[in-house]
């Protein structure tokens, strides 16, 4: 099985370490290292997690991110990596989208 990053959830990884690059030198590198370690784990654990508007929703270990993803027979399809600390509005709209 593999694990296939939808752009949306690439340009939500890219948001958050640019946002944590901001606040203090290396928290960028180690938010990317931490969140792929949980992608990573999905190989583990995938289908394990609660089920939110649709979508499997494994919570982040180290940082207030949920990683949203879809399980087919050949593959793990991670559509969205959402900041936990939004309206939850917003995150329902941005699932939504599709």
């Amino acid at each position: 099985m593999i694990i296939e990053l939808s752009t949306d959830a690439q340009d939500d990884l890219v948001a958050g370490y640019q946002f944590y690059a901001e606040q203090l030198e290396f928290v960028g590198e180690y938010f990317l290292d931490s969140l792929y370690a949980d992608i990573d784990s999905l190989l583990l654990y995938a289908g394990i997690h609660p089920i939110v508007d649709g979508f499997y929703r494994m919570l982040s270990n180290r940082f207030p991110f949920a990683i949203y993803y879809k399980i087919t027979e050949e593959r793990i399809l991670v559509y969205r990596i959402l900041d936990c600390r939004q309206n939850p509005e917003r995150i329902y709209r941005k699932l939504r989208k599709k």
